[in-house]
């Protein structure tokens, strides 16, 4: 989108038309952070929001649905997950070449560094505890009350996964690799009986996804809803716990090679012990399978922001950055399922 007078006019016409108490459009700022959809910080005389809308160029199948994540932010303004206000949804391509959606803007903190350097060893504790209370409360949230029974296909959620992301990665591929190509043989043949489980699920729920409130370690929103969607809830439960296992220094920092005790960050399995808690389970059998299908999963991702940024299509600066953790990540799937990925 072009911060340029025309499109502050045309942008600035429209919102205040279709959004109530819009009005007086001063200026449009893009976040730098965010790989996916462009995200805006709008100001106008009667407040601030925020934009989020598709990127330019030629879209994959169902990728960068905006107008999902509006439907499931307001779906959930009335629950106990903390969410943006949905404020309007444009379906009219016309106006910034591709849908897009305005929400509230909701200040607070975001933490980057999983690690959390700016905080004392208890509200270090403290916010882990509150992203596991959080993801619990997601994991609960009856999609038929809220209006989301129809939100993805009921069943069999990591074999449609695999499938999707297998086509996702092979139509943005830019190069092989090894260990992608053997994990899209390996996955399929491995999957764990579908135990019924089915809840609304996040799809990228990681710390620098959650505003807190200011001086305090209580979530205030739960932003990026892309990828979300109606599947098995130990999909986020094993796509956050990767980042444990990856290392302070990756573009994508992790927890991997830190005393996580000391600072006051649970481990692994404290985490995922609590979060069991929570839910009533007692266990989670098959976690190894999880966690593979989770690096599986973001190595094709971040192989898509690499296309996107060969392309001239991306986001964000880090692209290219971001696109080289794929195979990074897909070798350390590798590493929780050999010998038996030759089988």
């Amino acid at each position: 989108m072009q911060n340029d007078q025309a499109t502050l006019s045309i942008l600035g016409d429209y919102l205040e038309t279709y959004l109530v108490q819009f009005n007086g459009l001063n200026s449009i700022t893009k976040f730098s952070n965010g790989q996916s959809n462009p995200t805006y910080l709008i100001e106008a005389n009667s407040g601030q929001y925020v934009l989020r809308t598709q990127p330019p160029g030629i879209l994959l199948k169902s990728a960068h649905a905006v107008d999902r994540e509006f439907r499931v932010i307001r779906a959930l303004e009335n629950t106990a997950v903390p969410v943006p206000k949905a404020l309007h949804l444009c379906e009219e391509k016309t106006i910034l070449g591709g849908l897009f959606y305005v929400m509230s803007f909701e200040p607070g903190r975001v933490f980057w560094n999983p690690s959390l350097p700016e905080l004392s060893r208890e509200q270090r504790a403290s916010v882990y505890d509150e992203m596991n209370d959080m993801m619990a409360t997601l994991h609960n949230v009856d999609v038929n009350a809220v209006g989301l029974s129809d939100y993805g296909k009921p069943g069999s959620y990591f074999g449609r996964q695999i499938t999707r992301w297998t086509k996702q990665y092979k139509a943005c591929e830019t190069t092989s690799i090894i260990a992608m190509d053997k994990l899209i043989e390996w996955l399929p043949h491995n999957l764990p009986e579908d135990d019924g489980q089915i809840s609304l699920i996040h799809g990228d729920y990681r710390i620098d996804n959650i505003i807190f409130e200011s001086g305090s370690t209580k979530a205030k929103a739960l932003l990026d809803w892309e990828l979300s969607t109606l599947g098995h809830p130990y999909a986020d439960l094993a796509y956050q716990c990767m980042q444990w296992r990856l290392g302070t220094s990756a573009v994508i920092p992790g927890l991997g090679d830190l005393n996580r005790e000391a600072i006051g960050i649970p481990s692994e399995q404290e985490y995922v012990s609590r979060y069991c808690q929570r839910r009533g389970i007692s266990h989670i059998p098959n976690w190894n399978f999880f966690l593979t299908f989770s690096f599986f999963r973001f190595a094709a991702i971040l192989q898509g922001v690499l296309k996107r940024a060969i392309d001239g299509n991306a986001s964000s600066k880090k692209a290219f950055e971001f696109g080289a953790m794929a195979p990074i990540l897909a070798n350390m799937a590798l590493t929780l399922i050999e010998p038996h990925c030759h089988e």
